[in-house]
């Protein structure tokens, strides 16, 4: 039997613009079929906080400067990337596969994520989308949208939104019929598109942005999956990172993971939610592991030669 893995592609696999992220996915398709070759059935989730910010800014701007084109909502634009993106890691891991001569079918799924409506999260938007501005420019941004800005590690001011918790996968039944034909799915895409639950089949789009990472521990949780791989821009996880005390970690247990989360060692909105979501995935199965590496040394990585695996005990 396949084993399923599920993975949370970083945003070194996808572009800032449709022109860049065409080129990147033809690596990041690279590196999806060399799992594939090896016998794993591979479950894809991505982020989408660059898209997502820059869509909703455009349909913003244009219909303030007399674009002729009307606002667009958030959710719908979350929609939008889920769509283009799926698109494009769709049709480079199809030209991957047959490049190869591996007969394996390969779907995007449109997909909706249940967040509490009262998630705290609500009242401290924190997930930074779309581009960096200066402070005159957020502040002007600000001024005529209503938006919330931060300063962002000295880079520039960006927008953030709320990010809430993933509570379910609406189309969880469709993604587990395609696993089960072994097919390559893409998923969850930027976290998927926050909904709240109305009643029985009936869902509203919210203004927010689930972790992309959250949602793909959600997801191997929900499949049953065997390992959730977190593919972003470092090898292995550090302590005391960019530090003379940085240390490299092969391994990590949940209690370790928890000690040094306690001591600040991950950064919130970098390290920290990848950490966090590779403990909700191991600590809630009964011997799955989960892995983080950089998306370059992720068949390494899996054969045990990099990478820093997470595992219960």
């Amino acid at each position: 039997m396949s084993k399923r893995l599920v993975i949370a592609l970083g945003g070194n696999a996808l572009g800032k613009t449709p022109g860049e992220q065409l080129e990147l996915v033809k690596g990041t398709a690279t590196t999806i079929v060399d799992l594939v070759e090896e016998g794993y059935d591979v479950v894809i989730g991505h982020g989408n906080g660059p898209q997502v910010g820059m869509v909703n800014l455009a349909f913003e701007y244009s219909a303030t400067h007399d674009g002729g084109t009307p606002a667009m909502p958030f959710p719908e634009c979350g929609a939008m990337t889920q769509g283009y993106i799926g698109y494009h890691l769709q049709q480079a891991i199809e030209r991957e596969l047959a490049h190869r001569g591996i007969d394996k079918p390969c779907a995007a799924v449109v997909t909706q994520v249940v967040v509490d409506r009262a998630d705290e999260a609500f009242n401290h938007p924190t997930k930074p989308v779309g581009m960096f501005y200066t402070a005159e420019q957020a502040r002007d941004i600000a001024e005529r949208t209503g938006y919330t800005f931060v300063e962002d590690a000295g880079r520039g001011y960006r927008r953030v939104v709320p990010s809430p918790i993933p509570v379910k996968i609406v189309e969880l039944p469709i993604v587990e019929q395609l696993v089960g034909l072994h097919s390559v799915v893409i998923t969850v895409g930027g976290g998927g598109i926050p909904v709240v639950e109305k009643g029985p089949g009936d869902y509203e789009g919210v203004a927010a942005v689930i972790d992309k990472d959250r949602a793909s521990a959600k997801l191997a949780l929900d499949l049953k999956a065997d390992m959730l791989v977190i593919l972003t821009a470092v090898e292995k996880v550090s302590i005391n990172y960019r530090t003379p005390e940085q240390r490299d970690l092969d391994r990590l247990t949940v209690a370790q993971a928890h000690e040094y989360i306690a001591q600040g060692h991950f950064a919130p909105g970098s390290m920290l939610p990848k950490v966090q979501s590779c403990i909700d995935f191991v600590a809630h199965t009964q011997g799955g592991t989960a892995l983080i590496t950089s998306l370059d040394k992720a068949r390494e990585a899996l054969q045990g030669r990099t990478g820093t695996l997470i595992v219960k005990e």
